[in-house]
């Protein structure tokens, strides 16, 4: 596998790295499980999980960010994927950066996926200069929507699209939209250190 030029970032907890080989396999289990995979359109292959760590990588060298591998050093090499993307589809709201996260279900109520979107934010706002960084998934992912209230983003109604890489009539064809500027996650950093 390629090395890539992605940055490592450290949190408490967690390490986000570039991928390695041996994540190939965990990360094809998560991207087969089913209730990792219950809100998107369909569960991977071994051979489709290996080609978006591939795209992974193309975007980190193409980009300067992308997904990191996500370590919990003690507890796991690889709890999942977290970070940054250009998504590849047109809306209302692109261009945009949106911060995504994936886990495999034995690492979730753990607070991994807030604090390892925490660091990509801070990267995001911080290091690579975003004026806003967007979140999205379907309304009934609560899970994920809970994330993205902690992490201080916004929902408007008036945001939520339909996806336009999802067929039309499909259930997962609607999804809401999340905002953070770089003003209000600058805003939060000085209370939390306030």
């Amino acid at each position: 596998m390629p090395p890539t030029r992605a940055t490592r970032l450290v949190t408490s907890r967690l390490v986000l790295r570039p991928w390695q080989e041996e994540d190939l396999e965990p990360f094809a289990r998560l991207n087969a499980d089913e209730r990792a995979t219950q809100y998107l359109l369909h569960r991977m292959t071994r051979a489709q999980s290996d080609a978006l760590v591939a795209r992974i990588a193309a975007h980190f060298e193409r980009e300067g960010f992308g997904l990191w591998a996500v370590e919990a050093p003690g507890v796991a090499p690889l709890v999942g994927a977290v970070g940054l993307l250009v998504p590849g589809f047109t809306a209302p709201f692109t261009p945009c950066v949106e911060i995504g996260w994936r886990l495999a279900p034995a690492f979730w109520g753990r607070g991994f996926a807030s604090e390892a979107a925490r660091a990509a934010l801070a990267f995001g706002f911080e290091r690579a200069g975003f004026d806003e960084i967007v979140a999205f998934t379907v309304p009934a992912n609560t899970r994920s929507r809970a994330v993205m209230q902690r992490l201080d983003m916004t929902h408007s109604p008036v945001d939520d699209f339909d996806h336009p890489l999802v067929p039309a009539g499909h259930p997962l064809l609607r999804h809401v939209l999340y905002r953070l500027s770089k003003e209000a996650w600058l805003a939060s950093i000085a209370e939390t250190r306030g």
